[in-house]
């Protein structure tokens, strides 16, 4: 006997099937026109490091993807902002300033996730280096000393440290040190003060074990004169800003919707899914990823802006 009840059963069935037929259908457009995607990251060490660091996850992300994710290890941060401008680059590691770039000079990408540190905090901070044998323990110590930098574009090594700089009454900070250089990333600038070739460096710490000083540490790459291993204890922080949001993966804008969606589930799922993979990226530094939106890097877009004011009243 046909029903009221059989007839509605029905029609929630079919709803379900054609709903399920649709989402396969979008899922398969959307893979047929990126059968492969590019993931870009901007090296805190050296190439071999990241790679050995970053493939297991792009393995994950390719099956829990249905496509092939492709490693590309950038030059440095303008290549992958231009990257994603240009399309080629689909999701990427930024750092806040560098994604703050992004979003000022126009390029279509958005923010999705970012890193949850062991504490279940989302920030770090940006602090200056030098050697513990050495007389300098604050910034005072170090006017007229070489200072390392990382990148124009890093957020830890030069945008945060020139806001800093400039809290403490320097807004010129290449009249305050003898010399700046930017050494192009974070492993550069350490091995640069622990060589001597500058006295003072910026670098990123979110803790004493989470730091690229302790991924180094850990990698036996930094040296003394006599060439014996150097440890925590041979550094010093002078000085440590205000905490800075951890900075975001972010998707091209123009991705389909069904794309972002999952890429944005790959990463929650992560910890669960390839807890070795994710304890990889950071030697099990980081206890997840936090669901994030462009807007919560609205506030480094005022940073960035305050620094490049400070650039151009230099050039005037």
């Amino acid at each position: 006997m046909i029903t009221r009840r059989t007839i509605l059963t029905g029609a929630a069935a079919l709803a379900v099937s054609v709903s399920l037929a649709a989402s396969t259908a979008s899922a398969q457009d959307w893979k047929s026109k990126y059968p492969e995607l590019t993931f870009a990251i901007v090296p805190a060490e050296n190439a071999s490091g990241v790679t050995e660091r970053w493939t297991p996850f792009m393995a994950y992300l390719s099956k829990e993807l249905s496509v092939k994710v492709n490693l590309r290890i950038a030059n440095d941060y303008a290549a992958v902002i231009e990257g994603q401008r240009s399309g080629n680059i689909h999701i990427a590691s930024y750092g806040s300033a560098s994604f703050a770039r992004a979003r000022l000079t126009g390029v279509h990408t958005d923010a999705f996730a970012n890193d949850i540190n062991i504490d279940g905090s989302t920030g770090y901070y940006s602090v200056f280096f030098v050697k513990a044998n050495g007389p300098y323990k604050s910034i005072d110590d170090v006017k007229g000393k070489n200072l390392g930098l990382v990148d124009p574009n890093s957020t830890s090594g030069n945008n945060v440290p020139r806001f800093e700089l400039n809290k403490m009454g320097i807004p010129d900070a290449e009249g305050y040190f003898g010399k700046v250089v930017f050494t192009g990333s974070h492993e550069n600038a350490m091995l640069a003060l622990s060589q001597g070739t500058v006295d003072v460096a910026a670098n990123q710490w979110t803790n004493d074990n989470d730091s690229t000083l302790q991924q180094m540490l850990t990698k036996g790459m930094l040296k003394n004169a006599d060439g014996s291993a150097m440890k925590k204890d041979d550094f010093r922080i002078i000085h440590k800003s205000a905490p800075i949001i951890n900075g975001p993966y972010a998707y091209n804008s123009d991705l389909p919707a069904e794309l972002k969606a999952a890429i944005a589930k790959a990463f929650m799922d992560a910890p669960t899914k390839d807890k070795a993979a994710f304890d990889k990226l950071s030697d099990g530094q980081k206890k997840g990823f936090n669901p994030a939106t462009t807007k919560d890097w609205d506030g480094t877009i005022e940073l960035i802006k305050f620094v490049d004011s400070l650039r151009k009243k230099k050039a005037s």
